[in-house]
């Protein structure tokens, strides 16, 4: 071991830190000079080195203070950052050659290794100085402000300042320029949304809020720490969201709601979804907004007039809604049971609603739904059946819908029997076989009353065409079938006969079975010869059947002599007349004196002058 004399080798040491730190190191061998910092440690010259060490690191730092302090302008930060720079090269030189004491002296003794010392002595002597602080703090917040308010500026020297105070240490970094940062920061993005609320709509003060997040999330990467860009997002959420949010859906959300702005409402979710409160408070109004608007549209008397209108409406209300949380909602489930609820409540506050479902679909069903595709008809019943489970009586539907299904089914309204039979099939699984087993059994009499019919004419004699009326009956199970009033008439002798035939028939093929007719709801094809030698086939009710055949036997008849005639109700008589007498275009019966109503003291003719464009005429029954 060769001896050293201390003070000569920290001379050595002592210059050779001055010209690193000068930058003329061309002339330094780093082996020699570690191998005296090496040899100093072996003497235990420990102490004398690492306090040269700190004397003239600290030296050399209060003169690099000067020189920044005296940088004017935006020299300021280019001075600090060159340095900021030359000081960590230093370092780094420095802490190679006193390698060996950063591994046995320093741990020993607890004392901060070279190079944190060095991060130490600068801290203690460039940040903690008055005169730098306050101005690097101010220059820094200063850029931050300015570039919010739209001017470019230029990045470099604000990260390298922002990413030295990190590298002093987190605390350094914290308490020089995170928490007066976010204090800033805060009381701009206040300020601004104080202002921005009072002059624009919801949805454009959304989209600056939404912008502002963007920018300070792209600022936070581009030259803040990782660990400040949570906070400064926190603090924009709360001075733009969470602080004026009820002033935000006061202000926009139902009239963005009416208006079906979708970009906004997304961006008022996606917002509002930073925040604990703020999208149940988005959910509670709309749902609110839904009951109440819904509530006006139940109870409008207007409305009420026109139960496809009515229903019609309700399915445009629930897609408009279904719209907005499918495309600005992301589909939340939370939103979605909310808008089921509020129209379960709205829905069964008017009792008839069960009942303009079923005239809603009966009309559709009613040969209103020609042409459309499977696709669109399975999109159709979907919608129904979504309308149909917010009804909590669902037996009233139950009960008109049975009554509709019936008179497509009885009168061939209907568009097809596969139509009809999918929409049931979606009814049982909705409610189960018990809701639908009657509706089921209809089809089964139906296809039934054909093979019955088609059995009939096979077990009689051969007519010759023409010679003979032909019957077509249905019959149907009592249980299955909407119960109808017992009426009576009394049918023409030819059709009496008929039906005469057909009963001993049937009877003799199910003994103990017992039929009884029912011609108020059935329906006749005349074929009918007028004075100008015109042939037309009116399509008319059993009822108005009865009327007209009479007058093959007669050109004139009293009211009386056809109410004798026939013994049909009186109301259902003159329904009958009116149909036939009083509709134009549909003029098959004359009547005197002639007027829209019926009196018993008409007498009625038959119209030999009756003209039609179409061969086939329906004559339909009016409704008093």
């Amino acid at each position: 071991m060769v001896n050293v004399d201390p003070k000569l080798t920290w001379k050595i040491l002592e210059d050779a830190i001055r010209e690193i730190y000068n930058q003329n190191i061309s002339d330094l061998s780093f082996e020699e000079l570690y191998r005296n910092a090496y040899n100093m440690i072996l003497q235990r010259f420990g102490d004398k080195l690492y306090s040269g060490l700190v004397t003239t690191l600290a030296k050399h730092i209060r003169e690099v203070s000067e020189l920044i302090e005296a940088a004017q302008g935006d020299l300021f930060l280019e001075v600090l950052k060159r340095k900021w720079e030359d000081h960590n090269k230093a370092l780094e030189m420095i802490q190679g050659i006193l390698m060996y004491m950063d591994r046995t002296f320093i741990p020993s003794t607890h004392r901060a290794p070279v190079y944190q010392l060095g991060l130490n002595l600068w801290r203690d002597n460039i940040i903690h100085s008055s005169q730098i602080q306050t101005r690097l703090l101010k220059t820094l917040l200063d850029l931050v402000q300015r570039e919010r308010t739209g001017e470019v500026i230029a990045r470099g020297g604000m990260k390298n300042a922002i990413m030295m105070y990190v590298d002093l240490g987190s605390s350094v970094y914290q308490d020089y320029f995170e928490k007066p940062f976010l204090e800033v920061s805060a009381d701009f993005y206040s300020v601004e949304s104080q202002q921005f609320i009072e002059s624009c709509e919801c949805g454009n003060y959304l989209e600056r809020a939404d912008r502002r997040l963007d920018e300070e999330m792209e600022r936070a990467s581009k030259y803040l720490a990782t660990m400040t860009k949570a906070k400064i997002i926190n603090v924009v959420e709360k001075e733009m969201v969470a602080n004026p949010l009820q002033r935000l859906v006061d202000k926009g959300l139902v009239k963005m709601v009416v208006d079906d702005k979708y970009e906004d409402l997304r961006r008022m979710y996606s917002l509002f979804g930073q925040v604990s409160e703020g999208l149940p408070m988005i959910r509670d109004v709309m749902g609110c907004h839904v009951r109440e608007t819904g509530k006006q549209l139940v109870s409008d008397p207007e409305r009420l007039k026109d139960p496809m209108d009515f229903v019609q409406c309700l399915s445009d209300k629930k897609d408009k809604y279904d719209k907005i949380i499918s495309l600005a909602f992301n589909n939340d489930k939370t939103f979605q049971n909310a808008l089921n609820s509020s129209f379960e409540y709205f829905m069964n506050l008017n009792a008839r609603t069960p009942e303009f479902i079923s005239l809603f679909v009966d009309c559709k069903l009613r040969k209103g739904l020609d042409g459309i595709s499977e696709e669109d008809l399975e999109i159709f019943y979907d919608k129904v059946l979504m309308l149909f489970r917010y009804v909590q009586e669902k037996d009233v539907f139950e009960k008109y819908y049975k009554q509709h299904l019936a008179k497509r089914l009885l009168s061939g309204k209907s568009i097809s029997e596969d139509a009809e039979r999918s929409l049931i099939v979606k009814l049982k699984t909705e409610c189960g076989y018990q809701f639908t087993s009657k509706l089921e059994g209809m089809f089964t009499d139906l296809n039934t009353s054909k093979d019955t019919t088609q059995g009939f004419y096979a077990s009689q004699t051969a007519a010759k065409a023409g010679e003979s009326p032909m019957l077509s009956v249905q019959v149907l199970t009592t249980g299955f079938w909407p119960t109808q009033p017992r009426t009576s008439c009394i049918l023409p002798a030819e059709i009496l006969e008929l039906c005469g035939r057909f009963q001993a028939y049937y009877l003799g093929a199910h003994t103990g079975r017992r039929l009884t007719w029912q011609m108020n709801m059935g329906t006749a094809d005349l074929k009918v010869t007028f004075g100008n030698g015109k042939k037309h086939e009116l399509n008319v009710s059993s009822y108005e059947m009865c009327i007209l055949m009479l007058f093959n036997d007669a050109d004139r008849l009293s009211y009386k002599e056809i109410e004798e005639a026939t013994k049909l109700p009186t109301s259902d008589l003159k329904r009958c007349l009116q149909s036939l007498a009083c509709v134009k275009g549909k003029i098959v019966l004359r009547k005197e004196p002639m007027s829209k109503d019926i009196g018993v003291g008409d007498t009625f003719f038959f119209n030999d002058k009756f003209t039609c464009k179409s061969y086939k005429v329906k004559i339909g029954t009016v409704v008093t």
